[in-house]
């Protein structure tokens, strides 16, 4: 299976301005846990996850004030939605996060997360054909 079969291509673009506090309201809206920041200005593509946003909190900073900015994973590593899943798992586990953005010649066009690659790999899943939403 490929990560194109696995990725959400509904992505949550927030800039490098909005708060945690506000990166944070629109991740739970969507029960997602990553979203990509989008800074033409500066460093292009970057990724701000829900650890980042805890990690803040933890030490004390006020998300209300602190900006995605300053919290912003910027070296990203990228997947082909032409990868296969165990290519997606390799490159998470060897870096040690848990989203991909998923990129081809137009751009982000999906995010791919552990709990997808789960999803598609489950012997439940496999099992059940899922109805089509309709």
């Amino acid at each position: 299976m490929l990560v194109r079969d696995a990725m959400s291509t509904v992505v949550l673009t927030v800039g490098p301005t909005h708060t945690l506090h506000q990166a944070a309201r629109l991740m739970s809206a969507r029960r997602i846990g990553a979203a990509v920041v989008h800074d033409p200005d500066t460093f292009g593509l970057g990724i701000i996850t829900e650890r980042d946003i805890l990690d803040a909190v933890g030490a004390g900073l006020d998300p209300a004030r602190e900006t995605v900015s300053a919290h912003t994973t910027t070296d990203v590593v990228f997947a082909a939605s032409a990868w296969t899943l165990e290519e997606a798992a390799e490159a998470m586990t060897h870096g040690g996060f848990r989203h991909l953005i998923v990129l081809d010649g137009e751009g982000a066009v999906g995010i791919v997360s552990v709990r997808d690659i789960i999803r598609c790999w489950s012997p439940a899943r496999r099992r059940r054909p899922v109805a089509a939403a309709g």
